[in-house]
């Protein structure tokens, strides 16, 4: 009885990496690589040409990047599922990955163990997360969660607002206080969560699902 292929897009801008995943893939029996890609651009041309199984993208790559081409494929190629092999371990990333329409995320340094796996998953229907990605995620958001309960609830509204990008005078105004009092509160809330800018305030609020990114 024939072994049933998956048909698999494999596009990332660095050829030494992009061929060494390929090997790894094309050492499985039912695996069949049937095209490759340098950039977003061309993964959208060949998906839309040839119609794989699954698409393996990177996120970083010149012109347009793995985020961008997931979203198209996605839309001509319904059929072709999406996973993304990346070097980034932001929640972040991920968030944007789901929201693009992938249903696997592989960490690049672990691509040989993983991605097979990963492949497999997705194929049959479930999702994959990279399990060291999983347990930094887990470790982050316990210490996220004990950190956030020790902000007061004016200080938690304050971070909200300040994460949404308003500035200290129009949350003075929105909460009818002063901005002295603001900039207190900013201070308080930088101290308790042990960030430093207001970069890492929209980051700490986008991980606790306060905003959307």
């Amino acid at each position: 009885m024939a072994i049933a292929e998956i048909t698999i897009l494999l596009a990332d801008d660095h050829a030494v990496m992009r061929d060494g995943v390929r090997m790894v893939l094309e050492a499985q029996p039912d695996f069949r690589v049937i095209g490759t890609a340098n950039d977003g651009t061309e993964a959208v041309d060949l998906a839309d040409a040839l119609h794989p199984d699954l698409a393996v993208l990177d996120i970083a790559m010149p012109g347009m990047n793995g985020l961008a081409a997931a979203r198209e494929i996605r839309t001509r190629s319904p059929e072709t599922k999406v996973i993304f092999l990346s070097m980034h371990e932001g929640e972040e990333y991920l968030k944007e990955a789901l929201r693009a329409g992938a249903t696997g995320y592989v960490l690049k340094r672990a691509a040989a163990t993983e991605l097979v796996s990963a492949i497999r998953a997705v194929q049959r229907g479930d999702s994959y997360l990279d399990p060291a990605l999983i347990a930094k995620l887990n470790q982050l958001g316990d210490s996220d969660t004990v950190k956030l309960a020790d902000l007061t609830d004016r200080e938690l509204e304050v971070l909200k607002l300040v994460a949404e990008g308003l500035t200290n005078r129009q949350i003075a105004a929105q909460l009818v206080i002063s901005v002295k009092t603001v900039q207190s509160h900013r201070t308080n809330i930088m101290e308790k969560l042990d960030l430093h800018d207001r970069t890492d305030l929209v980051k700490y609020a986008i991980r606790r699902g306060m905003i959307e990114p």
